[in-house]
């Protein structure tokens, strides 16, 4: 038989190409190669080569970040370097280096026995070298556009460092504010997390996932890992099917959509089967039903914790049940690698399942082109010239200003004059190593700009900073407190930057107690007793319960971590260079005690609708409201809405099951700045088969408005908009009276009501 090249491949079977089912309307080329190729690939592969495939490790050769991971089955570089001689391994992660890459890829493409290329990738959670927004800061922007961009910049840099994957987007909805990866996600809504994640992909994968600066985007974790009990991270997840649908697989659905072609399992179980192992997730919902052609990782050794979940009885077992059930590549454990040959030989794995999988992993290899192009994204002059670019830099810049969320501002208290003194305190203000925040693997530490560093180039010539940290993060500092007041004094004006740390948030970083830490709180009080004008600046991967002299603040801006352009960002917004503009993507509740709290809830049938609480859904300390609701967010204007209207004339306009209604409203700014308001549309169905909440975020519309303008905001609702999935697992809207308002946040403004 004649040998095959890949060359020879093309040529002879390139009218023959398919092409992955995607959205038929996306931009994105996902061209494969022939089916011809890859059967005949298979069919020549061992067993050993084909559990090769499946089976990928954390680089130990070409790290240079951050440790994220526990270290578990680490891979020496000898042991490597004879997988890939052999053909053994798909690829390695979070190892980056174009030459390096390039020298890897040699030994695959020109050594081993059937000259399958490596696939790199990285955890690019919110950038590569330019570091943005963590994700649910980003997600306050409610910019999807922006998001894109960002996708985009980083896709440009972690390209550059010769990576073809990122393990992102995560677009968990997050819907307990304990849990510390609420940071990576966008937040505790679907709609918003669909918009997010769709805009992400985009900008991820690019128009073309064969161009050099694209890498593929990896939704993850598939899937309602962000529903775990009590917001205790890898826990369990226990939801009926109507909610797993309706809540957290919307974003999961918009990805795919948008032409993601690998996805991430999650740690957790649902309804005691662990997602690695549940094949209703990977195979009825995932390629059943939504028709998804690309490839299942399981997340670092979830294959393995099924053993300790109690799912799998051994190693073996493991291997059966997660490749029998769609996970297609094995992270870090090696079970796959180690077990898969045996299995097959056994008779207990079919070698059908195998080579399913194998298919849909040189499948995805295909789509980004290395058979064609191994050395794709291995240029190290690119690696020279587009790491930390200046538009990249102040795209970091742009993104971080239009995150920050202002919660409050009495008496107009920001922005701040540049010709005052200013005392900037906490532990944070200088601290350029704590910047990225949590999942920033990679970061050029050094380029990082301080809060105290961006405020001492934002003050003019007359203005004065007096600094001081007064507490770590978690610990009293000896003498701190003095020092912070001290520096207090000799100011007109005190900013307390206070909150979390990245060590705080994240992974593994669940917290019962979601409040500032006490040492900072205790700096808080102390230098509230001084009795001059404080703005505090939090910092934090979630929402937070603010207490004392922090929540009594009379100015509280919300900047999460923000990355690179921390200072010069906040800067830009305490001095008014630039007005907020951001929203909630999460609530803030009063008491972590209310977790897990999120705004579309269900009604019950005791709801506190007036001020009588005798024998009412609620808590004997505190009210059932938030203390900043979802999609709250002031600017430096005042910006009044009119009531909502309806299209038609009458008191109850129909909405036909093949008719749309239109809604609107009059938002007018008062204030003599201009500003960036973003108007909401929410509905409630106020009864159906299935209740639903009290209020669904279904549309928002950003408008720029001119001091003392008044524009008219217009949304289209229809049935589409209302339906719900059912316990049948169909999709649909039912008769029912609708309320409707638009609004500035979930918690405004009176609704019409519409018939349905």
């Amino acid at each position: 038989m004649m040998k095959m090249s890949r060359r020879n491949l093309l040529r002879g079977c390139s009218a023959a190409a398919m092409t992955l089912a995607v959205d038929p309307s996306l931009a994105v080329a996902q061209t494969v190669l022939p089916d011809a190729f890859i059967e005949q690939l298979i069919a020549r592969m061992s067993l050993e080569e084909k559990a090769g495939q499946l089976s990928i490790y954390s680089d130990p050769l070409r790290f240079e970040g951050a440790q994220i991971n526990p270290k578990t089955a680490e891979q020496s570089a000898k042991q490597l370097h004879a997988s890939i001689l052999k053909g053994e391994l798909t690829g390695l992660f979070n190892g980056v280096g174009a030459s390096s890459a390039r020298d890897l890829q040699k030994l695959a493409v020109e050594q081993s026995p059937h000259k399958i290329p490596l696939i790199f990738a990285g955890d690019i959670i919110h950038g590569m070298k330019t570091i943005f927004p963590i994700p649910v800061g980003e997600a306050a922007s409610f910019n999807p556009t922006l998001a894109e961009r960002t996708a985009r910049a980083a896709a440009m840099e972690a390209s550059a460092k010769g990576l073809h994957w990122t393990f992102a987007p995560m677009v968990d909805v997050a819907r307990d504010e304990r849990w510390g990866r609420v940071s990576e996600g966008a937040g505790e809504d679907p709609y918003l997390g669909a918009q997010m994640a769709r805009a992400r992909v985009k900008g991820f994968q690019g128009r073309n996932l064969r161009d050099e600066d694209t890498v593929l985007a990896c939704p993850k974790h598939f899937a309602a890992y962000g529903g775990v009990e009590g917001g205790r991270d890898y826990n369990t997840v226990d939801i009926p099917d109507t909610t797993l649908r309706a809540t957290f697989l919307p974003p999961f659905e918009a990805a795919f959509r948008q032409g993601a072609l690998t996805t991430m399992s999650s740690f957790n179980d649902i309804a005691g089967v662990p997602a690695t192992g549940n094949a209703y997730l990977l195979t009825d919902i995932l390629r059943g039903e939504w028709g998804f052609k690309g490839l299942v990782v399981s997340d670092y050794t979830s294959e393995e914790e099924m053993i300790l979940h109690g799912y799998a009885a051994d190693g073996p077992d493991a291997v059966v049940k997660a490749l029998s059930a769609g996970c297609d590549i094995s992270m870090q454990s090696g079970l796959y690698y180690k077990h898969i040959p045996d299995l097959v030989r056994q008779g207990r794995l079919p070698l059908r399942v195998v080579d399913e999988a194998v298919r849909r992993v040189l499948r995805v290899k295909q789509a980004i082109g290395l058979f064609d192009n191994p050395y794709r994204s291995m240029d190290p002059k690119r690696e020279a010239s587009d790491i930390r670019r200046p538009e990249t830099v102040a795209l970091a810049r742009e993104a971080a200003r239009k995150s920050i969320v202002l919660l409050k501002n009495e008496q107009d208290l920001l922005p701040l004059k540049k010709s005052a003194s200013v005392a900037l305190i906490g532990p944070a203000i200088h601290d350029k190593a704590d910047l990225p925040g949590p999942w920033a693997v990679f970061p050029d530490v050094e380029r990082h700009v301080t809060f105290a560093e961006g405020f001492r180039s934002a003050l003019g010539a007359q203005g004065r900073l007096f600094t001081a940290r007064g507490a770590d993060y978690e610990a009293r500092l000896p003498g701190g407190v003095e020092q912070a007041l001290a520096a207090a004094q000799s100011a007109e004006v005190i900013v307390l930057v206070v909150g979390e740390s990245s060590e705080m948030s994240g992974e593994a970083q669940s917290r019962t107690d979601i409040g500032v830490p006490a040492p900072q709180l205790e700096l808080a009080e102390a230098l509230a007793k001084l009795a001059k004008p404080m703005v505090v600046l939090l910092r934090h991967g979630r929402a937070l319960a603010l207490t004392g002299a922090v929540r009594d603040a009379p100015a509280i801006m919300a900047t999460w971590f923000l990355g690179s352009e921390t200072g010069n960002a906040v800067a830009d917004l305490v001095f008014g260079d630039f007005a907020p503009e951001a929203r909630l993507p999460v609530s803030f509740p009063q008491v972590s005690g209310q977790e897990p709290y999120f705004y579309d809830h269900r009604n019950t049938g005791r709801p506190q609708l007036t001020d009588d609480k005798a024998y009412k859904s609620r808590y004997r300390e505190v009210t059932n409201e938030a203390l900043y609701p979802f999609g709250h967010g002031l600017s430096y204007s005042k910006v009044r809405y009119s009531a909502t209207a309806v299209s038609e004339a009458g008191p109850s306009p129909a909405l036909r099951a093949k008719g749309s209604v239109r809604v609107s409203a009059q938002v007018e700014n008062l204030g003599a700045r201009p500003c960036v308001e973003v108007a909401q549309l929410y509905i409630r169905q106020l009864t159906a088969s299935v209740t639903q909440p009290v209020r669904q975020l279904k549309g928002f519309q950003r408008l720029s408005l001119a001091p003392g303008e008044t524009r008219r905001v217009e949304f289209t609702i229809d049935a589409e908009m209302l339906a719900f999935p059912h316990p049948d697992h169909r999709t649909y809207a039912e008769p029912s009276a609708i309320l409707a308002v638009i609004g500035p946040s979930a918690a405004s403004g009176e609704p019409v009501k519409l018939a349905f």
